[in-house]
């Protein structure tokens, strides 16, 4: 049988049919042309370069900065039978010595490496005389200086790249805005300048943003919708981190925390237990999560404020990358931007002023009372065409309840005039000192003390006139002049004038916090785009102790063995033969040969009890009844 992408794509991973793009990327790969593909995370971008490393005859190396995915990646690549080997500094020298064999010898496919690993003398050396096909850099948004993750030793691997000309070179993100993309392109040299840009949309994803008010609280409610399901928790501060952690243990949830203070024994112990699912949470900075693979996380929770919409995406990414429905929960509170501020200021120039308008983005995005779908995908240059995504609480509460939005118009005219009586040139931060009556140094500098309007805000909190002033700004009442300070729009002063009503998300009151938000859809509930399947959740626990049993016993995580979507699926369809079974996403040649018999003994004996209860409970008919 000749080998294609096609036949790979089952026989090997067991999947049925490709995600979008993913043929298409894998067709110019082959080519061996320069290709930049921009994926979702969870939207398949592994596939597009180890399918053709399969089908080269030489080497595939793939880059990457994270340690613990290549080492994940690895692992599930071997479960499949696949050649495949990783140099880091997290080996011993006798295993680091062995997989420099397998390169050497042409035993391996893959060789998954560092940058700053793949730019010494020793692995230059090693590549020597080594027949090289392709060269994959993973998280290449890294090269960019207007990336939010820039990392200067990816910079040099232009240098790498010349070495092996007539290698296909394949560059892969899961965020880069079309500045960054560009960048990409021309720093690795690409002459085929088209890049193959996914949808970011993520539709089994629930986005919701609630104000953060007693976040302890609002947590462990929210972890209680979800028993013995997975969950990452991201917190600004390795103190909060622990402090939460502590908190959760308390009160009976399987968590642990994660961050770059605890030692490394400690760090991998805990990361270990998670993605072998011996606990349920993991409370951590952003150092966690980049390099993890579990599919079967169901919901993250964004307990402080993400630095910026690229860290926001790629962290609530990590949540239902198997394709089932997950929930994405951001506490948000406009004082916490104070903390990243502090660190902002501390860059140098252009990083800082791209690092500001990547946070005023991201607080947009949080005070957005429009559909957070439509307001997520447009920052990456994507248009949602659908007026209502059902899948983020804005969406979800605007179905159960039209017309809910809140009147603003008083509070926005007193704002809007302030503007204007202080010439149309300052920020929100100066609005609100006037509005609350604050005799600032500035306010008294400019006469602002003097203003009809000074002091006349002061029935609402900081808080509300911040919110209304973004507010303002997302309705294009308000735009900001080149010098970052707000002015009116034609649209703004009809607004002044009293010939149209504002309307938006209510704002928190003087003394009183905003109302308690309403939930978004419990899990399971079913998610516009995502079929939810009917499955049988007495023979799923049978099937996921079997995984774990097997997991344990080959010291991997219980993905690798199969994720939970093919059991979801053996406990919808409830296949009875190999031949049935080998339908089932998951399962390719070795999988099926490896694992097959085991679960299909567990569902044939599943079946007939279930066949043998069913006949027990008829009830034979008497004579009197015939």
């Amino acid at each position: 049988m000749e080998r294609t992408p096609e036949s790979l794509l089952h026989s090997v991973f067991g999947y049925q049919e490709f995600r979008p793009l993913q043929r298409e990327v894998i067709g110019a790969v082959l080519a061996r042309q320069d290709a930049l593909a921009i994926m979702p995370t969870g939207g398949g971008k592994s596939l597009c370069y180890q399918i053709p490393a399969l089908l080269f005859p030489g080497l595939t190396i793939v880059v990457s900065p994270l340690i613990s995915l290549m080492q994940d990646q690895v692992a599930q690549l071997t479960a499949l039978g696949v050649p495949a080997v990783v140099l880091n500094s997290s080996l011993e020298w006798e295993d680091y010595r062995a997989n420099m064999g397998q390169v050497r010898s042409g035993k391996t496919r893959l060789l998954y490496v560092a940058p700053e690993t793949l730019l010494t003398e020793r692995l230059q050396d090693l590549l020597t005389g080594v027949p090289v096909d392709c060269l994959t850099i993973d998280e290449a948004h890294c090269i960019s200086e207007w990336g939010h993750d820039f990392r200067p030793e990816y910079r040099q691997l232009t240098k790498v790249r010349q070495r092996f000309p007539k290698a296909a070179c394949l560059a892969l993100t899961a965020t880069a805005t079309p500045r960054v993309q560009a960048d990409i392109q021309e720093a690795l040299g690409f002459k085929q300048r088209r890049p193959f840009i996914a949808s970011f949309n993520r539709p089994n994803l629930f986005l919701e943003v609630q104000p953060k008010q007693d976040p302890e609280a609002q947590t462990l409610r929210f972890l209680r919708r979800f028993p013995d399901q997975a969950g990452i928790i991201y917190c600004f501060s390795r103190q909060q981190v622990d402090e939460l952690a502590a908190f959760l243990q308390q009160r009976g949830i399987a968590a642990r925390p994660y961050h770059a203070g605890m030692s490394d024994v400690d760090r991998r112990a805990n990361q270990e237990a998670f993605v072998r699912d011996d606990i349920q949470v993991i409370v951590a900075t952003i150092a966690f999560g980049m390099g993890i693979n579990k599919p079967n996380v169901r919901f993250v929770v964004h307990f402080d404020l993400p630095r910026n919409i690229e860290s926001y995406y790629q962290e609530i990414g990590r949540a239902g990358r198997d394709g089932l429905p997950a929930h994405c929960l951001l506490l948000y509170r406009y004082g916490d931007t104070k903390k990243i501020e502090y660190f902002i200021d501390e860059k140098e120039e252009p990083e800082r002023s791209a690092a500001r308008e990547h946070l005023r983005a991201l607080v947009a995005y949080a005070d957005s009372s429009v559909c957070r779908r439509k307001a997520l995908l447009h920052y990456f240059g994507e248009r949602f065409p659908q007026a209502n995504c059902s899948a983020c609480d804005n969406c979800a509460h605007s179905q159960a309840e039209p017309g809910s939005a809140s009147d603003l118009s008083i509070p926005a005219r007193l704002l809007l005039e302030a503007v204007r009586q202080s010439g149309e040139r300052f920020g929100a931060a100066h609005l609100v000192e006037i509005l609350l009556g604050r005799p600032s140094e500035k306010v008294v500098k400019f006469g602002h003390d003097r203003l009809s309007v000074y002091g006349k805000g002061r029935d609402l909190p900081e808080a509300a006139w911040q919110s209304l002033a973004r507010q303002l700004e997302q309705q294009a009442l308000l735009e900001r002049t080149e010098h970052k300070g707000l002015c009116l729009t034609d649209k703004g002063r009809l607004a002044l004038s009293g010939k149209t009503a504002v309307m938006g998300q209510p704002l928190p009151t003087m003394g009183q916090p905003p109302a308690s938000p309403k939930p978004g859809p419990a899990p399971g509930s079913p998610i516009k785009g995502i079929p939810l399947l009917q499955y049988d959740v007495v023979l799923f626990d049978l099937l996921r102790k079997k995984r774990k049993e097997l997991a344990d016993s080959e010291h991997v995580p219980g993905y690798v063995i199969l994720p939970d979507r093919s059991l979801v699926e053996m406990s919808t369809s409830f296949p009875l033969s190999l031949d049935s079974l080998a339908k089932i996403y998951g399962f390719g040649e070795v999988k099926l040969q490896r694992y097959g018999r085991v679960f299909l003994n567990i569902i044939q004996d599943y079946s007939r009890s279930q066949a043998l209860n069913k006949a027990k409970s008829r009830r034979p008919l008497s004579r009197d009844n015939e």
